[in-house]
């Protein structure tokens, strides 16, 4: 079936967290295709290069790709500039990018903890903070963070994991009444286990 046109989304600038790969690159090839000015950042150079490619002859609209590592937040604040600079001003920013490595309670150290925050929380807050004043020049906009079930379902293996995506919940909240006197809408979308690439390959079992 052929998916909904949004004339709204038409040549807004849309930047993208994790956009190269799994439920990211789903999003890029959506926003391309409704036409949006999409722009993404990924810390996987060729397979984010090869989707670019696919989403140019899939739609016509070739998706601008920056590779960044998101921990860098000089790095992702830098990203976001130039998307303003080539693009203009950016009115949908999707909080994407994450990683659900599994580990132990026994095996987590100060650092790998600070680590895990820094792929799964930090580049939210500051992506929004940098969208802001764009946003604002715009007369409005649109956040989406993405959080997961992995907190509000009985399970385990991953808590540091599962601790920034309840905060993510939280911070959504935060800075929807914080930006709403601007137009700017801020939602936390939570997926199901989603079978990418990733999941496949690393995680998913018969049992499961």
């Amino acid at each position: 079936h052929q998916p909904a046109i949004y004339p709204g989304l038409a040549g807004k600038t849309v930047f993208i967290t994790g956009g190269g790969s799994g439920i990211g690159a789903a999003l890029t090839r959506a926003f391309a295709g409704q036409k949006s000015k999409t722009a993404f950042v990924d810390i996987a150079v060729e397979p984010s290069r090869a989707l670019v490619a696919e989403v140019e002859r899939e739609t016509g609209n070739r998706p601008l790709f920056l590779p960044c590592d998101i921990r860098d937040i000089p790095a992702l604040q830098a990203a976001i500039e130039q998307v303003r600079c080539e693009l203009g001003d950016v009115a949908v920013l999707v909080n994407n990018a994450a990683n659900d490595q599994r580990h132990k309670v026994e095996e987590v150290t100060p650092d790998y903890w600070d680590e895990r925050m820094a792929v799964n929380l930090r580049p939210s807050f500051f992506t929004a903070q940098a969208v802001l004043p764009q946003m604002q020049r715009l007369g409005g906009g649109a956040i989406i963070n993405f959080g997961s079930i992995s907190w509000m379902v009985p399970q385990g293996g991953f808590p540091a994991y599962a601790t920034a995506k309840s905060a993510a919940h939280g911070l959504t909240r935060t800075l929807a009444r914080d930006f709403g006197p601007f137009n700017i809408r801020v939602n936390c979308v939570v997926p199901g286990w989603v079978m990418t690439e990733r999941q496949v390959a690393e995680v998913l079992t018969p049992e499961a």
